[in-house]
């Protein structure tokens, strides 16, 4: 019965969770070019995970900025190189 109250507990805590993620993402967006080797946020054509990236400013890693913060940043592009 405890064991219950705390699964239910948890996914209820999770599921109240999940709109603030979800809402600090949308005020993010990718910005290619400019992560450091093995700094990349995720996954890029030639990696399957983070921090994978083989060369600085590989075109087509990314890392996660405020929205309206890669387009100051000098060589970031919001679409793959």
């Amino acid at each position: 019965m405890n064991t219950t109250r705390i699964a239910i507990a948890t996914a209820l805590a999770a599921a109240l969770a999940l709109p603030a993620t979800v809402q600090a993402q949308g005020n993010m967006e990718k910005c290619y070019g400019v992560a450091k080797a093995g700094k990349n946020d995720c996954q890029t054509a030639k990696s399957s995970c983070a921090g994978t990236s083989k060369t600085d400013h590989q075109s087509d890693a990314w890392i996660s900025v405020p929205k309206g913060t890669c387009d100051k940043i000098v060589g970031g592009k919001l679409t793959a190189g």
